[in-house]
């Protein structure tokens, strides 16, 4: 372990990957925080549990309801777990990636007037999520922890 002048520990920077995990789920708890707070959720009086019916849009823009905003807290409180080790960050952002991408197939296949709806969706949430989906999903198969500790560039690569 390395050590400073004194002899203590020196303590190591996160891997960028653990890093970028930390801060995507931070916002969703930020954002599921922000669902409950009046002024930022307009028509915060229509808020209801759960169900299409719930006319309450974060930021005017994104229907949400109370379960809405629990999954927003759960899913950023799981992250900031699992953003604790870099194989955890990896799965948070690849997994909740591809969970996002579902979500939009999800939003984009059902009839939002129906309780099929029960989150609910709106269009501006389901470009959300398929934003979300790809850019997580990226960020979690792309974000390698050995950039830039490799090898030398004139290495050939069939010899070790």
């Amino acid at each position: 372990m390395a050590r400073d002048v004194r002899g203590r520990a020196v303590a190591r920077s996160r891997p960028l990957i653990q890093k970028v995990a930390l801060a995507v789920a931070a916002v969703f708890v930020l954002i599921g925080v922000l669902g409950f707070v009046p002024g930022f959720t307009i028509h915060y009086g229509d808020l209801e549990f759960a169900g299409h019916h719930s006319e309450a849009k974060l930021i005017g823009l994104f229907q949400v309801s109370i379960l809405h905003n629990l999954l927003h807290l759960l899913f950023g409180l799981v992250g900031l777990v699992l953003a604790r080790r870099v194989a955890g960050a990896r799965l948070f952002l690849a997994g909740g990636g591809a969970a996002y991408l579902g979500l939009w197939l999800y939003g984009f296949g059902i009839d939002r007037e129906t309780a099929a709806n029960f989150v609910p969706f709106n269009d501006a949430d389901n470009w959300l999520h398929l934003f979300l989906g790809f850019g997580m999903l990226a960020l979690g198969l792309l974000l390698n922890n050995e950039v830039g500790t490799g090898g030398r560039p004139d290495t050939p690569l069939d010899r070790p």
